[in-house]
């Protein structure tokens, strides 16, 4: 019986011909990253060797610029670190910054049919990449580092047959909401994105669909690849890479057909986003006090472009704040000469630096008690951006933004009739 895309880059990165859910896979790392977080002194230890500095990247994102003492003693460390071993992929605050997952897309760091950890839960937003991407916990960071190496519990696969297209309004926000209400967790599995839905799909909306595959406990979310990715990859990273495919007899645990075209677009209720998705009209008229776009996510020129034609010409409510935060400063310089940052500013929002910011609850947007935000980032649980006792909502940035105009949660189909799907 033949194997998944998982499984087949798991086994080329383990030099074994196969391997099988159950099986545990040691393989080759292709590309490790490091964040500012992973520098803090009670998880981080000193290294001796490093099994190839031109394999790890190291990416301040979490708390940037630094908002405390601690932080940026963390990232002290971190540059001392990149200089000791010569590591010269160090996005440090400034131009070439933004958050990990995000730089990773930008830079195409992620090259298909490898293996990339990194220390960040939402790792397998580079699966949009065709790359078997995971992220570890501080010890197995190490690992990686120091040795090349890492190992995975090869778990079963669920296949998604996304066809069709979807209606203007409608976005891979909504997609991963329709999954997450309709079928919830998927725990301890894989997740394989194919289809010729995903040819029409951008490769951010991919790579929102795989970020939030964390959100579904998934281990690995990937997707096919196509002509789109390759040429991506090609005109942005020169190592060689290794497009994979299912083999047509692959065995899934199941497979599932989603039709884009019947999408509907959905908010997440507060405190959790698995079998909780509703429509808008069951919550619409709910106050805000917050809307938030931005995170690994939701903060591509994409989600930028959607938030300005939605507020153009208009004004965020009174009392109410509208925070954007592009992914990466690269994402942020093409917005403002797109003329995306100066609309959003005119209507009220604020835009800042690239950062996990608000999402994490670290700054630049922290809720406070008993407010309610609607965000377009990775969580919704409980004390996630700020106090336990807010409430957060969650849904795509067009809903978001046209949430922010109304200072109440509220859809955005108005500002894209006449489009043509």
């Amino acid at each position: 019986m033949g194997m998944t895309i998982t499984e087949k880059i798991l086994a080329r990165a383990g030099g074994v011909s196969k391997v099988s859910p159950g099986d545990v896979a040691v393989v080759d790392v292709e590309t490790s990253c490091l964040l500012d977080l992973s520098f803090l002194p009670e998880g981080w230890r000193k290294v001796l060797k490093v099994a190839d500095p031109s394999k790890v990247v190291i990416i301040f994102d979490h708390l940037v610029p630094a908002p405390t003492v601690q932080a940026a003693e963390c990232m002290k460390t971190g540059r001392a670190f990149a200089k000791e071993f010569g590591i010269e992929r160090l996005h440090d605050v400034g131009a070439n910054q933004g958050i990990s997952h995000a730089v990773i897309a930008d830079k195409a760091y992620a090259l298909p049919g490898t293996v990339l950890v990194n220390a960040d839960s939402h790792t397998c937003s580079a699966g949009a990449f065709n790359c078997a991407a995971r992220g570890v916990g501080g010890p197995d960071m190490l690992y990686a580092v120091t040795t090349g190496k890492a190992w995975f519990r090869v778990g079963e696969t669920i296949r998604y047959d996304l066809t069709g297209a979807l209606r203007p309004g409608v976005s891979a926000k909504d997609i991963f909401l329709t999954i997450a209400g309709k079928w919830g967790a998927h725990v301890n599995q894989n997740i394989e994105y194919g289809g010729s839905g995903i040819h029409g799909m951008s490769l951010n909306a991919r790579r929102t669909l795989t970020t939030m595959g964390t959100e579904l406990s998934a281990e690995f979310v990937i997707f096919e690849p196509d002509d789109t990715l390759i040429e991506y990859v090609q005109a942005r990273n020169p190592k060689p890479f290794f497009p994979t495919m299912p083999d047509q007899d692959a065995v899934y645990k199941e497979r599932r057909a989603v039709d884009l075209g019947t999408i509907e677009p959905l908010v997440a209720l507060p405190d959790t986003v698995v079998n909780n998705s509703v429509g808008i009209s069951e919550v619409a008229g709910r106050k805000i006090d917050q809307a938030f776009i931005g995170a690994c996510c939701n903060g591509t020129l994409d989600d930028l472009a959607v938030a300005a034609r939605v507020v153009q010409g208009r004004k965020v409510a009174a009392g109410t704040r509208f925070i954007v935060t592009p992914s990466t400063e690269a994402i942020h310089r093409a917005a403002i000469q797109a003329g995306y940052v100066q609309t959003l500013m005119d209507a009220g929002a604020i835009v800042t630096t690239a950062t996990c910011g608000a999402c994490v609850g670290g700054h630049m947007g922290v809720l406070g008690p008993d407010e309610v935000c609607i965000t377009a980032s990775t969580r919704n649980f409980k004390g996630r951006m700020g106090d336990p006792s807010a409430r957060i909502y969650m849904a795509s940035p067009a809903t978001v933004a046209a949430s922010a105009l109304a200072g109440q949660i509220a859809g955005a189909g108005e500002f894209f009739q006449g489009d043509v799907s």
